[in-house]
C-alpha cells in the first residue's frame, strides 16, 4: 500500500513539469503570433484576428470538451491534445522556415492550437484530482497558479526573444514542450478516471447533467457565479493601466513593468497561499480577494496611474489563495463520472465574462474620463463583495477536513438517480 503515494508523488511532479513546458511554451507562442502576422502582413487587424482565432476555440468546444472528458479515456485525450497541436505548430515553423507562410495558414494553425487546449484541459482536472489525494487538492491548485503567474511573467519575454532571434524559433519551442508534455502523460501510470459505465444518453443530456450539478449545490453555484464575474475586473482594470498609464506619458517599457508588477504578485501570492490558507478559515479566504477589488477606489482620491497600480496588487496577492479553495474544493466535491462536464461549464462561464472587462473598459475610457471609468469597476467589485460576504452558503462554506467525505453519495444526487 506504501507505493501508492510514492507513484502519486511521481505522477504529479511529471504532471507539474510537463504543464510548466507546455504553458511556458504558449505563452511564449502567444506573442508571437501578433508579431509574426505584424511583420509578415503589416495589419494590425489581422494581428487582432490570430489573437481571437486562437482563443475562440475554447469558447466554443469547453462544453464539448467536458463531455470527451467524461466519456472517454482522459490521458488519451490529452496525449491526442498534445499531438495535434505538436503538428499544427510543426508545420507553421515549418512555412516560415520556407518562406511559404500566408495568413490563412497562421489562422489555422491558431484555431487548431486553441482547440487542442480546450480538449486538454477538459482532462486535466481529472489527472489532478487522479493523483492528487483530496484533502491535497485545495494546495494543488495554488501549485498551478502560482506556475500560470511564474509563466506569465516568463513566457512573452522569452517568446518576443526567440522571435528577434528567428520567426520560426517560439513556435518550434511550442511544438517541443508540447512534446514534453506528452512524453510526461504516457509516463504516468496513475489511471485518469475512475471505472465508468458507458454513456448513452444524449449530448445535450449530457452536458445538462452538468450545468446541474453545479447548480443544485448552493457553494459551487456561489462560487461560480461570483468568481466567474470576478474575472470581469481583473482583465478590464489591467486593460485600463496600459490606457492610463499611457495617455499620462508613460513609455511602452513603463507600461509593461506595471503589467509585470501584478503578476510578480501573483507569484508571490502563490508562495503565500499556504500560510494563508492555515491562518484564515475558508469563508475568509473566500471574501479576501472580493474585498480587495475595492483598492481600486484610490484611484479616485488621486488619479494617477500608479496609485491605480498599487491598488490592486492586493488582489493578485489574495488570487492564489482564493483559486486554491475554489478549484481546489470543486475538483474534490465533483464527483468523477461529471468532472469534465462541471470543469467546463466552469471554464465558459469563465471565458464568456473575461473579454467583456476589457471590452468595457474600453468603450468607458473612450467615452467617459478615467475617474468614472475606474468608479464603474469599483462599483461593480462592491456589489460582488457585498454578495459574497451576505451569501449563507460562503459563510457555511466547508472546511478541508469535510473534503474527505467528498467521495461519498451526495443526498442529492441519489435522489437525482432513483
Amino acid at each position: 500500500m506504501a507505493t501508492v503515494p510514492l507513484r502519486r508523488n511521481r505522477d504529479f511532479l511529471l504532471l507539474q513539469i510537463g504543464q510548466l513546458l507546455s504553458n511556458l511554451g504558449s505563452q511564449s507562442s502567444a506573442i508571437a503570433y501578433p508579431l509574426l502576422v505584424l511583420s509578415a502582413m503589416h495589419s494590425p487587424a489581422k494581428a487582432g484576428l490570430a489573437g481571437f482565432a486562437r482563443t475562440v476555440p475554447g469558447v466554443l468546444l469547453a462544453l464539448p470538451a467536458g463531455v470527451a472528458a467524461d466519456r472517454w479515456d482522459r490521458r488519451r485525450l490529452m496525449v491526442a491534445a498534445d499531438g495535434v497541436r505538436v503538428l499544427a505548430l510543426a508545420s507553421l515553423a515549418a512555412a516560415i522556415l520556407l518562406h511559404h507562410v500566408v495568413f490563412s495558414v497562421i489562422l489555422v494553425v491558431a484555431i487548431v492550437e486553441g482547440a487542442g487546449t480546450a480538449l486538454f484541459a477538459a482532462g486535466q482536472a481529472g489527472a489532478l484530482r487522479a493523483i492528487v489525494p483530496i484533502a491535497q487538492l485545495p494546495a494543488a491548485a495554488g501549485a498551478r497558479t502560482g506556475r500560470r503567474a511564474a509563466v506569465l511573467l516568463a513566457g512573452p519575454p522569452l517568446g518576443g526573444s526567440l522571435f528577434a532571434l528567428a520567426r520560426s524559433l517560439p513556435f518550434l519551442v511550442d511544438a517541443i514542450s508540447y512534446a514534453f508534455s506528452t512524453l510526461s502523460l504516457l509516463a504516468m501510470r496513475t489511471p485518469f478516471q475512475q471505472a465508468r459505465a458507458p454513456e448513452t444518453a444524449p449530448l445535450r443530456a449530457r452536458v445538462g447533467e452538468g450545468f446541474r450539478f453545479l447548480w443544485r449545490r448552493p457553494f459551487l453555484r456561489t462560487c461560480a457565479l461570483l468568481f466567474g464575474l470576478s474575472n470581469f475586473m481583473g482583465p478590464g482594470l489591467m486593460l485600463a493601466v496600459v490606457v492610463i498609464g499611457t495617455k499620462q506619458g508613460l513609455s511602452g517599457g513603463e507600461v509593461g513593468a506595471l503589467v509585470a508588477a501584478f503578476g510578480a504578485f501573483l507569484l508571490l501570492g502563490s508562495f503565500l497561499s499556504p500560510l494563508v490558507r492555515r491562518a484564515l478559515p475558508v469563508r475568509a479566504v473566500l471574501l479576501l480577494e472580493l474585498w480587495t477589488w475595492l483598492g481600486c477606489t484610490a484611484f479616485l482620491v488621486r488619479p494617477d496611474v500608479y496609485v491605480l497600480t498599487a491598488a490592486i496588487l492586493p488582489t493578485a496577492l489574495a488570487i492564489p489563495s482564493t483559486d486554491s479553495v475554489v478549484h481546489g474544493y470543486r475538483i474534490a466535491m465533483t464527483p468523477d463520472h461529471l468532472l469534465g462536464r462541471a470543469e467546463s461549464v466552469w471554464s465558459t462561464v469563465s471565458l464568456l465574462i473575461a473579454p467583456l472587462g476589457p471590452l468595457a473598459a474600453g468603450l468607458l475610457l473612450e467615452t467617459v474620463s478615467a475617474r468614472a471609468t475606474i468608479g464603474v469597476f469599483a462599483a461593480f467589485g462592491l456589489v460582488l463583495a457585498v454578495w459574497g460576504t451576505a451569501s449563507p452558503s460562503i459563510r457555511t462554506a466547508p472546511a478541508l477536513e469535510e473534503l474527505e467525505d467528498a467521495q461519498a453519495v451526495d443526498p442529492i444526487e441519489e435522489r437525482v438517480r432513483g
